[in-house]
């Protein structure tokens, strides 16, 4: 008897830290069925990251003097005609900071636009990729023919480095979450996207040598944070590069985002084989799944190879882009390596050019077909 009190003891210890394998798991996160319910209710979800083609970034996208709700009125109307009935979509912390009543009011307004047009949100709070030197105000001008030259971190590197600073974004996360709790019009909060990466190919010699390690803090707290806010819509961020394969092979930051998320959501811009390899390792948690990041052409993942399957598998998926513009995704990754000086021969992410036609009518045709909405 006393051996068994042992083992259950133990077990509740790892089943306290990590949250892995279990059917409930921290505290605050949903119990499986919980979100199984929700999985049912919403169905599948597809979608994309969703930019203006009028923004270089998210602060130029929310800031009170270029936000364009004509722009993203009509594009998520081309969203809308294709089937996509769900967006993810990037926040920043400093737009809270800047005039937190006048942003609350913006996302809002693009709440009414998406429901307007039948499409869900899922918000990302936080991120780690490319420029670690946010500014308020004006934003550049794109660098030509340069993959997201001018997308920002949120937080950026002055905060994120130091832990006594982390505290500060505790009021954008409880504020933006705690207001939209019960909003209905919002799918899921998506914490922090890609907390580890350090921009290897960009700006890795600007990145803090212990990003990494202060990723880990912040997220654990942001996480914290956003359950303290009590939102009726789930809570999770993607893992985007690794093995997954076990729970014993999962990097720490990637055990505590699968461990502690309602639903589990997941990055893999490669091949249908890989896609595979990702999805069913992951059944082992029993939630449901959305790939938040998909679709580079050039990688192999596209919408023909990929889509009929994450449907089969009802895996939702946002593939990276939607209306070629100021980020400038239309471009490659190796863009920050190489010069190009025109159009790449084939577009690396991106959906429709900024007259609302298909780069590739084939996709499209092929994305109408899966959502039912071929005529």
């Amino acid at each position: 008897m006393r051996k068994k009190i042992a083992v259950l003891a133990c077990l509740s210890v790892v089943w306290i830290i990590t949250g892995i394998g279990c059917a409930s798991g921290p505290a605050g996160q949903w119990s499986q069925e919980k979100a199984q319910k929700w999985g049912r209710k919403k169905g599948w979800l597809l979608g994309c990251n969703f930019s203006p083609s009028t923004a270089i970034n998210q602060l130029e996208m929310w800031q009170a003097e270029s936000f364009d709700p004509e722009t993203i009125d009509r594009e998520l109307g081309w969203a809308e005609e294709i089937g996509f009935n769900s967006i993810r979509v990037y926040l920043h912390d400093l737009l809270w900071k800047q005039d937190s009543k006048g942003f609350l009011k913006r996302i809002d307004t693009f709440l009414k636009i998406a429901k307007k047009h039948k499409i869900g949100v899922t918000f990302v709070m936080l991120d780690s990729c490319w420029d670690p030197f946010p500014e308020l105000g004006k934003q550049r001008d794109p660098k030509p023919h340069l993959h997201n030259s001018g997308w920002v971190q949120s937080p950026g590197k002055e905060v994120i480095s130091r832990p006594e600073r982390h505290d500060e974004l505790k009021g954008y996360i409880k504020g933006v979450i705690g207001h939209f709790r019960k909003d209905k019009r919002i799918d899921t909060w998506d914490i922090f996207n890609e907390p580890d990466n350090v921009n290897d190919s960009s700006y890795s010699k600007h990145e803090p040598e212990n990003k990494k390690e202060m990723a880990l803090i912040l997220i654990k707290k942001a996480y914290a944070w956003a359950r303290e806010a009590k939102p009726s819509q789930p809570v999770t961020a993607a893992p985007w590069r690794g093995d997954w394969s076990s729970d014993e092979t999962l990097s720490e930051i990637d055990r505590f985002m699968f461990g502690n998320s309602d639903i589990i959501t997941f990055h893999c811009y490669a091949d249908l084989n890989d896609m595979k390899k990702r999805v069913e390792t992951l059944k082992r948690f029993g939630r449901p799944m959305i790939c938040t990041e998909y679709m580079a052409r050039p990688t192999g993942s596209t919408f023909g190879n990929i889509l009929p399957y994450l449907k089969e598998q009802n895996v939702g998926g946002y593939n990276w882009g939607f209306v070629a513009g100021k980020t400038q995704t239309i471009y490659p990754w190796d863009s920050w390596r190489r010069t190009y000086t025109a159009e790449p021969p084939l577009w690396f992410h991106d959906i429709f050019r900024k007259d609302g036609s298909p780069y590739i009518e084939e996709e499209t045709n092929l994305i109408k077909k899966l959502t039912g909405k071929s005529k």
